[in-house]
């Protein structure tokens, strides 16, 4: 017997995802907190053990959810990790069968993500540009930050991750270490590579601790910085221009994508950039691109 307990084959299926998959910490938490609600809605129901949880059971925890208010994204995530845990605990013969087979969670709304138009970005990046001419070294770091996340698309927890020879001037190429521990290598532009020379050349000095190890960016006491600084120097320099939306980090992948297939970019290219694993996901980009161009012709289009 194997009892519904909130803690411990959770954190074994936890240890599983890092180890064994290359799922990363916030993964990670986020299928615990997920996991835990579920046994706690099973304890509630006098489910004693995890080998009486029934379809039944798992339907009416995500119609719990749907009552309070959850939004199908939350309803869709919370019954995919229900089923990556049951399928591992029959795998591992925690239970004798998966009741999550038939499992169907409401389909997630795509909706369009948030993009800075191209003289928005430009308007950011100068923005970027002037606040570091005071040679500070966070303000040298803020500007390589975002033109390295615009030239690059890359994600916030792979930029942070970056070490200083991930980076290959000669080539413009940025080694990067993605989702499921899989390394893919991506291009950046000359005022990227301006950018980033700058910090390391003249801000990067300026923080460099004894315990600052290769880290390419640093906090002010040297430490590597943490996705938590990258959103807040995103959201305070995209404040400074008037009317455009504010993005933090992912919009700016957002927005590279974007431009990038408004451009011509060809879709695959795009998604190896991205490190897509399913060109489904990239496609989203297309829409964005249809709907700005529906949006142009209604407004431009004298029989629109």
């Amino acid at each position: 017997m194997v009892p519904v307990d909130p803690v411990d084959p959770v954190r074994d299926f936890a240890r599983h995802l890092g180890a064994e998959r290359g799922q990363s910490v916030h993964t990670q938490r986020a299928y615990v907190g997920d996991l835990r609600n579920l046994m706690t809605f099973a304890r509630d129901r006098g489910i004693s053990d995890l080998s009486e949880v029934k379809l039944s059971d798992l339907r009416s925890w995500l119609a719990h959810q749907a009552e309070h208010g959850a939004a199908r994204s939350t309803l869709a995530r919370r019954a995919a990790s229900a089923r990556a845990f049951l399928r591992w605990a029959t795998r591992t013969g925690l239970i004798d069968a998966d009741p999550s087979l038939r499992l169907v969670a409401p389909q997630r709304v795509k909706t369009l993500p948030g993009v800075l138009k191209q003289d928005e970005i430009s308007a950011v990046l100068d923005v970027a540009a002037v606040a570091a001419d005071d040679r500070d070294a966070i303000h040298l770091r803020d500007r390589a930050i975002l033109e390295l996340l615009y030239a690059s698309g890359i994600r916030v927890g792979e930029l942070v991750g970056l070490d200083i020879d991930d980076l290959d001037f000669a080539s413009n190429l940025v080694r990067v270490m993605g989702k499921g521990a899989k390394e893919r290598t991506v291009p950046f532009g000359g005022p990227a590579a301006n950018a980033l020379q700058g910090w390391l050349r003249l801000g990067r000095p300026q923080v460099v601790t004894a315990g600052s190890g290769l880290a390419l960016f640093l906090g002010r006491r040297g430490g590597r910085v943490d996705p938590r600084q990258v959103r807040s120097a995103v959201h305070q320099l995209v404040q400074h221009v008037p009317d455009a939306p504010d993005v933090g980090p992912h919009g700016l992948r957002h927005s590279a994508a974007t431009h990038l297939l408004e451009g011509g970019a060809d879709l695959r290219a795009v998604q190896e950039m991205l490190g897509h694993a399913s060109l489904a996901t990239t496609q989203i980009y297309t829409h964005v691109s249809v709907e700005r161009l529906r949006r142009s012709y209604q407004q431009a289009h004298p029989r629109a």
